[in-house]
């Protein structure tokens, strides 16, 4: 199952061209594979497969299947009837998670950030919003326009209502913009290994 690809920082904006932004969770990247005879039947993180016994992520297998799996199916069949297999990309997080750490007891949600088709590759992100974006569960809109430095400098300074930042994707590039006020959480928390949790 292929791994989520890694989204660069916002020194990789491709500037002066469209793009959409999304709400970036702070959480941790959750792959789930679908086939037609064998339904949603292999889940994994970000570098490893786990199933129903694995302390922490198998809280995750109940949300999808109750709130994305089946909508999921249903929204890619009626775009695509005869798609042989869907890679669904979540992000999965709780009120207390901060840089991929996680109560392990308290309720956890999914977003669904992307989909990946056999054959056809990931969703763009105008597709993805036109399929998914009336979703509860899918990841939250937060700009439509042109990638620009302004825009840069408004999610660093706070002026939409994100966390740690959002994720703008464009025509064949995506990449990660994130808040000053998650900058100095970072530096409280992590000091100077601040690095490996920023952009």
């Amino acid at each position: 199952m292929k791994h989520y690809p890694e989204i660069p920082g916002s020194s990789k904006a491709r500037l002066g061209v469209p793009c959409i932004a999304f709400y970036k969770y702070d959480g941790s990247n959750l792959r789930w594979e679908w086939s037609p005879k064998r339904g949603w039947y292999k889940f994994g993180y970000r570098t490893q497969l786990f199933d129903a016994s694995h302390p922490l992520y198998s809280q995750a297998i109940p949300i999808f299947m109750e709130r994305l799996s089946t909508e999921i199916v249903r929204r890619v069949k009626d775009v695509n009837r005869n798609c042989q297999r869907i890679i669904a990309y979540t992000e999965f997080f709780g009120e207390k998670s901060f840089a991929g750490q996680h109560d392990l007891n308290e309720p956890k949600q999914l977003r669904l950030i992307d989909i990946e088709l056999y054959k056809k590759g990931m969703m763009s992100a105008r597709q993805f919003v036109e399929v998914f974006g009336d979703m509860s569960d899918a990841a939250e809109v937060i700009y439509q326009g042109n990638m620009n430095k302004q825009f840069i400098d408004d999610v660093r300074q706070g002026k939409y209502p994100v966390w740690e930042g959002v994720v703008a994707k464009g025509d064949g590039w995506m990449c990660k913009i994130k808040t000053n006020a998650f900058f100095q959480k970072l530096n409280e928390v992590y000091g100077t290994n601040y690095r490996q949790y920023w952009e």
